[in-house]
């Protein structure tokens, strides 16, 4: 697919931040990423579509590492690979050095496929399975994250049978909650995730007292979509009764802009220096600092492409895609907000242009549930069946939670570079509906 050679026009600025690097409108008013014109992408692979921006991609990645590496030269950065776990973007960010965290068979599998070298992998988990962790024994990860006594349990019987060595992490709750969706909020004192502090003392001490098992240090989580980067150091001087040690992983949580009129997060290196120094004024330096961005690294790189199947009013206006809550469960779960355009008709934030034909509408999905819109309130240009719409900022549990509601193939993800778009993972078929019939 060749890019459009036509003199273009800038986004407005205010939707920039949402959009992905080099995204751009060309005078004939439609939306190119990668340098690929978006309703040429959905006549060629059809809606609901997922399409990845590779150079937003590797950008924001080199970004993370540098930041990191210029605070301490000895931090980690892991992609917390839930946010999305498809084989081609495993590939490219393990190509810009980045490790990886795992939280089940599947994921560990999946980065292994897509190139991680086993040293670089970390696998989490609060209810990992014996199956699990012989895995990741047997693939030989560089680090488990211990989660409960359990566990311990079931790992120490693990490494004993096998005579085998294992680096691990204990995570810990500190029992701060930022101001982030209650769903995504994981370091509260009420948390499914890790222990508490009163029990991380006996299991630090279980822990050090095998002499198979090496403890490394402190893991902790505290929430996704954080704008606010104090929790962290309140979350650092909770864990630093539990000891003096070598490595502490800050988990993730960075936020990212959905829609224009949200407040921008912290910028990439103001979160990087942040977490470093908190870290050191609490424990000095040569400490090595781990951190997981997940949605950070690969929400903006990504964009959902749909389709208009019908246009009606009842009380509201109702605009009705081809996709919802089978390739986006966001809005469903945590009442995300999105950006929502017409790809050759996009919309002024400010208000100003198209004005005129400018229509305050739900869209929605096709499925059979009312809760099933993608964007309340939205305001598009003129609608119509047809048209192709664009939600961008969905490289972020899209693809990861996508489902096969009312009998729906899952969408396909579409890699786009320099004019060129190639097939990383292909439409689901009908007859895939049925491949674990037996």
């Amino acid at each position: 697919m060749i890019r459009d050679r036509m003199a273009v026009v800038h986004l407005h600025p205010r939707l920039a931040p949402v959009y992905p690097l080099g995204t751009r409108v060309n005078e004939a008013g439609r939306l190119e990423v990668g340098g690929c014109d978006t309703a040429e992408l959905a006549r060629e692979f059809g809606t609901p579509a997922y399409i990845v921006v590779e150079d937003d991609l590797r950008s924001r990645a080199r970004a993370f590492v540098e930041a990191f590496r210029a605070a301490s030269p000895t931090a980690e950065v892991v992609f917390a690979s839930k946010a999305f776990p498809c084989t081609a973007v495993y590939r490219v960010l393990a190509d810009e050095g980045i490790g990886c965290d795992v939280a089940s068979a599947g994921e560990l599998a999946s980065a292994l496929r897509g190139g991680f070298d086993p040293r670089n992998i970390h696998l989490h988990g609060n209810a990992k399975t014996e199956e699990e962790l012989a895995y990741a024994l047997e693939s030989r990860v560089g680090e488990i994250v211990v989660d409960n006594h359990d566990e311990i349990d079931r790992l120490t019987a693990l490494v004993a049978a096998r005579d085998q060595r294992q680096r691990v992490l204990i995570r810990v709750a500190p029992g701060v909650s930022p101001d982030t969706h209650p769903s995504i909020s994981t370091g509260g004192p009420n948390t499914k995730f890790g222990f508490n502090l009163e029990d991380a003392r006996s299991a630090i001490a279980r822990l050090q007292a095998d002499r198979r098992i090496d403890l490394e240090g402190i893991h902790f989580h505290i929430g996704s979509q954080i704008l606010d980067l104090a929790p962290f150091g309140a979350a650092l001087r909770a864990v630093c009764e539990l000891g003096d040690f070598g490595a502490y992983n800050l988990g993730g949580g960075l936020g990212v802009q959905y829609t224009a009129d949200q407040p921008a997060p912290p910028s990439i290196a103001e979160y990087a220096t942040a977490k470093v120094a908190f870290v050191q004024e609490l424990f000095g330096p040569g400490k090595k600092v781990i951190d997981e961005p997940g949605r950070a690294l690969t929400a903006h790189s990504t964009l959902t492409l749909y389709t208009v199947q019908s246009v009606k009013r009842n009380v509201a206006t109702w605009v009705a895609v081809d996709g919802g809550m089978s390739d986006n469960l966001r809005p469903m779960l945590y009442d995300a907000r999105y950006e929502v355009d017409v790809v050759d008709r996009m919309a002024d934030p400010d208000g100003a242009a198209g004005a005129d034909t400018e229509v305050v509408c739900h869209v929605t999905g096709k499925h059979c549930e009312s809760g099933d819109v993608l964007v309340r309130d939205a305001r598009l240009i003129d609608p119509k069946v047809g048209d192709v719409l664009v939600t961008p900022v969905t490289g972020a549990y899209g693809h990861a939670m996508a489902n096969t509601d009312n009998g729906s193939p899952r969408p396909p993800v579409i890699f786009v570079k320099d004019g060129d778009a190639r097939v990383a993972v292909r439409r689901e078929t009908r007859e895939d509906l049925f491949a674990r019939d037996v």
